[in-house]
């Protein structure tokens, strides 16, 4: 479970992992970006003791505690009119460094919480626009048990929801997890679910990783991958035109590439903004990847998701960047009457949300407007 010690974010590798380490050290001239993967992205860098003002413990402040048969409930996020997150545990098999849920506090959620949960979705007012869950946390794929429950519950009483995604590290940290009592559950719900995986270098896919993703796929879910862009590991065109390609034979979608978050401690993994927008304007551009295997930069700021178009970015003060969204504040009270305004937002004269962003220096800086 994500824990701190001394401050520090838990370091927790899989027994998986730890084996693909020690194979990698014994030879690291065979295989050096497979062990800079696994490193970069699992082992404690001691820059991450170096806190800066404006690094935050969460990517956004999403959690709604909304009360419920008379108590409150726990692992629910929401920023989205469609969609809803729900954790039911912290517990992952291992601890990403960049984890934008890493630094969370931990929780574990009772199974008898899932029917209460499902049937708040599914008979709260403020719902009736929800069509996808997102069960993420934590890894919901560490407890495959568990993981039926709440699915079978969410269809069960909240029949408004068309689709249910699953985030996931598992089949990359403990392929073994991804076994017949997960098959039998995928194939179950194979029309209404999907799986979200987080893959950020071509060299996380051994044929452990590959055989474990055909399982899954075998299933008929839907696949998709999300990425981190992370300074040192993938931040160059090469690899993301490699890693494009592979997950596109594997048959998994590429869907976001997103900008590493101001995390406490975590400054030395991101680039700046500048530097994505010039890697995806490389990869999309330049026809070193098919169509479908080139991601949507995207930023997550403390409104939500925000892809840097034309026009998004508005103004730079020093490091940080003001971006304009097409959330309305109006709607979002509509669905979430408890949400209130960050301090690094505000509203523009349509109604629309504006977030300041925090950048990350580069070699490249990005330009104000006029």
């Amino acid at each position: 479970m994500a824990g701190h010690l001394d401050g520090r974010f838990s370091v927790k590798l899989s027994s998986y992992l730890e084996l693909k380490r020690r194979e990698l050290l014994a030879e690291p001239e065979l295989a050096p970006a497979a062990l800079r993967a696994i490193e970069r992205q699992y082992l404690f860098d001691p820059r991450e003791d170096e806190r800066r003002q404006g690094e935050v413990r969460r990517h956004y402040e999403a959690e709604i505690r909304p009360i419920f048969e008379g108590r409150p409930l726990q692992g629910i996020e929401r920023l989205y009119r469609r969609s809803l997150i729900v954790e039911p545990t912290m517990l992952c098999a291992a601890h990403c460094r960049w984890c934008i849920r890493g630094q969370y506090e931990p929780f574990h959620l009772p199974d008898s919480e899932f029917e209460r949960i499902a049937r708040w979705v599914g008979t709260a007012a403020e719902n009736r626009d929800i069509r996808e869950v997102l069960i993420t946390g934590g890894d919901p794929l560490t407890g495959v048990k568990r993981l039926r429950l709440l699915v079978e519950a969410l269809f069960r009483h909240a029949p408004q929801v068309a689709l249910i995604r699953v985030g996931t590290r598992v089949p990359l940290q403990a392929p073994r997890l991804v076994d017949e009592r997960l098959s039998e559950l995928l194939r179950d719900f194979s029309e209404r679910m999907e799986i979200g995986l987080h893959v950020n270098h071509p060299a996380e896919l051994f044929s452990e990783v590959v055989e474990a993703c055909a399982r899954i796929r075998a299933t008929g879910v839907r696949v998709y991958n999300q990425s981190v862009l992370l300074r040192g590991l993938n931040d160059d065109i090469e690899t993301l035109s490699e890693l494009g390609e592979a997950l596109r034979r594997l048959h998994i979608e590429m869907h976001y590439l997103f900008h590493a978050v101001p995390l406490r401690g975590m400054r030395h993994h991101r680039t700046s903004v500048a530097r994505g927008l010039d890697l995806v304007r490389q990869l999309t551009s330049s026809g070193s990847v098919s169509g479908r295997a080139k991601p949507i930069f995207t930023l997550l700021t403390d409104v939500g998701k925000v892809t840097p178009y034309e026009g998004t970015i508005l103004e730079r003060r020093g490091q940080n960047v003001l971006l304009q969204s097409y959330y309305s504040m109006k709607d979002r009270l509509s669905f979430s009457p408890a949400w209130r305004l960050p301090s690094s937002a505000q509203v523009d004269e349509h109604g629309h949300l504006q977030v300041w962003y925090e950048d990350a220096p580069d070699d490249t800086t990005l330009a104000s407007p006029g």
